[in-house]
């Protein structure tokens, strides 16, 4: 069969065509046919399988996450309570809402048994937190170095938390040099401490 055979092929008649150009025509179809079959519902089933593969490598290290958690349970639960009770102790130091009173009386008396002498001693409004309200306290006092050394040393040994913020020491009355006599400074401050909410 030659070249100018295939120009002269009855598309009308297909049943004419010489044995040839039918197995070729045949060939040409299932080709086509594969092609399309190929196009239109493998490769989305290529596709889809890829996005599979992706998922199970997710899966795979998740499962590896959570096999290497359960392998180590009973250290993290143990962790856990050690961060607990620690959690614990330290709320213990957060006085309640009816203790704050008390406390704060008890941070104006250490100021005055080291000797200092308030002009302002006023708590602000409280700040909320997650678990916890902080409550600053507004000071100014005049004081030597020394008394309000020792005052700050008092509150850090407190059973609650409290802690000094922004302190301002300046001398009363001005310049002048210092020498071995205590100067009187005015001092300003904020101390901070902290009420525990549960019972809120």
């Amino acid at each position: 069969m030659t070249l100018s055979d295939l120009n002269d092929l009855d598309f009308n008649n297909l049943g004419a065509w010489p044995l040839p150009a039918k197995i070729g025509a045949v060939v040409v179809i299932i080709i086509a046919v594969g092609l399309a079959g190929w196009y239109f519902h493998i490769s989305n089933l290529l596709d889809e399988l890829e996005s599979k593969q992706r998922q199970e490598t997710s899966l795979r290290s998740e499962f590896e996450q959570k096999q290497r958690v359960v392998a180590n349970i009973d250290e993290y639960r143990e962790r856990l309570a050690e961060l607990q009770a620690l959690l614990d102790e330290l709320i213990q130091q957060l006085p309640t809402r009816t203790e704050m009173p008390d406390l704060l009386e008890e941070v104006s008396n250490l100021g005055r048994l080291n000797g200092l002498v308030f002009q302002l001693f006023r708590p602000e409004s409280e700040r909320r937190q997650e678990f916890f309200a902080a409550v600053p306290i507004s000071i100014r006092a005049t004081g030597t170095y020394h008394q309000f050394g020792q005052f700050i040393s008092s509150i850090a040994s407190m059973e609650r938390i409290v802690t000094l913020e922004n302190a301002e020491l300046s001398p009363v009355g001005g310049g002048g040099r210092f020498d071995s006599t205590p100067r009187t400074l005015s001092i300003s401050a904020t101390l901070q401490t902290y009420r525990y909410l549960e019972q809120d």
